[in-house]
């Protein structure tokens, strides 16, 4: 039987979400690519190779969509197992001023940030178990351990979440579930950061910026741990990076 993952939060070929989807994919895992452009999860899903991927449009702020998703997990299809690794990595980031936030804008970045983590994360927890065993890895940020000038509403979100893995971590442990959340403390290599801040990612010059691929052979990694010594947290920031 083929092992299933879930990935949520892909958007660009060019990201995090799709270098772990095919990171997963190369470690012989059918993946269930989760998003919410159709067109982007698609072409994610052909670079993952033929009979590797799924692509599924969602919301993950949304309970229907959380829970049609991890019902395709359960079912993933002939000749393959429920899903067994759970990814959460969906999120957007914007420098606002505090005094300038609105209260729906505020309620979005926690939507996204939060509680599309804890929607994932209960049925993550739900499907996983019953087989004693799994993975559900949360991608966070340095906004998860301080908060910046223009960045509250980033930082409170991701704040809760790493939170929320914390505590799912402590009480499902124990039950055979490896949780963990890693801190992206830096810039990533992708198509977000290159379409709206060149100007950065050719000042920080070579491996100044977090590679894509790099962040995804950790989250494999982490995945392969063995239960006698596994990682609740850890940070990935570039050589060039203060901290």
């Amino acid at each position: 039987m083929q092992p299933t993952a879930i990935v949520v939060g892909v958007g660009s070929e060019e990201g995090l979400g799709a270098a772990v989807a095919r990171r997963f994919a190369k470690g012989g895992f059918h993946v269930l690519v989760g998003g919410r452009t159709v067109a982007k999860l698609e072409q994610v899903v052909h670079s993952l190779g033929p009979g590797n991927g799924t692509p599924v449009q969602l919301d993950a702020s949304k309970e229907e969509d959380v829970q049609r998703l991890f019902r395709l997990g359960a079912s993933p299809g002939a000749g393959r197992s429920a899903a067994s690794v759970v990814i959460f990595n969906a999120g957007n980031n914007q420098h606002i001023p505090f005094g300038e936030i609105s209260a729906a804008q505020f309620e979005e970045f926690w939507r996204v940030g939060c509680f599309a983590g804890f929607l994932v994360g209960r049925e993550a927890a739900k499907l996983l178990l019953p087989q004693r065993q799994g993975t559900i890895l949360f991608t966070g940020a340095s906004g998860s351990l301080r908060g910046r000038p223009g960045y509250a509403h980033f930082a409170s979100a991701k704040a809760g979440l790493r939170m929320l893995s914390q505590s799912m971590a402590r009480e499902f442990g124990p039950q055979g579930l490896h949780v963990a959340h890693v801190v992206i403390d830096g810039g990533i290599n992708g198509t977000r950061l290159k379409s709206s801040r060149p100007d950065a990612v050719a000042q920080r010059g070579t491996d100044g910026l977090l590679d894509i691929d790099a962040i995804a052979e950790t989250y494999w990694q982490l995945h392969l741990q063995h239960p006698s010594a596994w990682t609740q947290e850890m940070d990935l920031r570039p050589f060039k990076e203060p901290f």
